[in-house]
């Protein structure tokens, strides 16, 4: 079956950024001239997705408004013969089709997931964290989906990290099937280095199954009260293989600030029109 949703689960306070954060979302800084998130909608569109879920919360009206339409904007530029960024401004608005869905309460990413139930229905469907900015070739979620067209099966985006590191992800117990293809036995959300089962953690990037709602209401929340993906996940694994998939790219973690600033060196180094001047000044920089 043809994947045509995704769910961007968005409702997240943005903690680590304040005071940048305060009022305005995380998802909205900017990485060079784009919102984190259009990144990764875009990301989406271009692996096939044909409407977008998105999890919000208060004081996220921004990211609403992002891919809206702005008659005054549209209208400004019109009046000043900008054509080239009115064309920018109108193709975000016509990007794809777009769905809103409150989360009243920060009660975790697997909860957030659940309050799709009603909008994905029977069908198989991606998920994406805005934290996870990644370049590659090939998207990283259209990656996920070949594998799913291949397995029938939900699978997960992986990635190798360092022991060091490796408490602040979900990792995965895996066997080995293929090039980049594992069967995941078993998950922990968040070992000590000496527990983790491996060095693969789960990157935000997932093709689920909808029997995920039926695992996700059977978990129940930890000691925060938040109902947390992996947990769902490792309830799926009793009732169905799921597969792990180490994808190919490059992926900055922009939801801590070292990880949005080599994002943003890295994307400016990577442009056209930016590149070799902004090249010139980071070498010609005595700090």
């Amino acid at each position: 079956m043809k994947i045509k949703k995704a769910v961007f689960p968005v409702a997240g306070l943005g903690t680590r950024f304040l005071p940048a954060t305060k009022a305005s979302p995380k998802e909205m800084m900017p990485l060079v001239d784009k919102p984190l998130i259009q990144y990764v909608v875009e990301e989406a569109i271009d692996a096939g997705i044909e409407e977008v879920i998105m999890i919000t919360g208060r004081g996220k009206n921004a990211i609403e408004d992002h891919f809206d339409i702005s008659f005054e904007l549209e209208h400004a530029l019109k009046g000043k013969n900008n054509n080239k960024m009115l064309e920018e401004v109108q193709r975000i608005s016509n990007l794809v089709d777009f769905w809103y869905i409150r989360q009243k309460e920060p009660l975790g990413l697997g909860h957030a997931i659940l309050r799709t139930k009603d909008l994905i229905g029977n069908e198989p469907f991606a998920v994406l964290l805005g934290d996870d900015i990644i370049h590659s070739e090939v998207p990283t979620i259209k990656q996920l989906m070949n594998i799913h067209e291949k397995y029938n099966a939900s699978v997960i985006a992986v990635e190798k990290v360092d022991k060091k590191d490796i408490s602040g992800y979900g990792v995965i117990e895996p066997k080995k099937l293929d090039d980049r293809v594992y069967q995941i036995m078993d998950m922990v959300e968040k070992p000590s280095p000496q527990d983790a089962p491996s060095d693969l953690a789960i990157i935000g990037r997932y093709i689920l199954t909808p029997e995920i709602f039926t695992a996700l209401e059977k978990t129940v929340p930890d000691k925060s009260g938040e109902i947390q993906l992996t947990y769902g996940l490792r309830h799926l694994l009793k009732q169905q293989v799921v597969y792990a998939y180490q994808f190919e790219g490059k992926r900055y973690d922009a939801g801590n600030k070292l990880g949005f600033l080599k994002a943003t060196v890295e994307f400016a180094l990577r442009r056209p029109d930016l590149g070799d001047k902004f090249r010139e000044y980071l070498k010609g920089l005595e700090l």
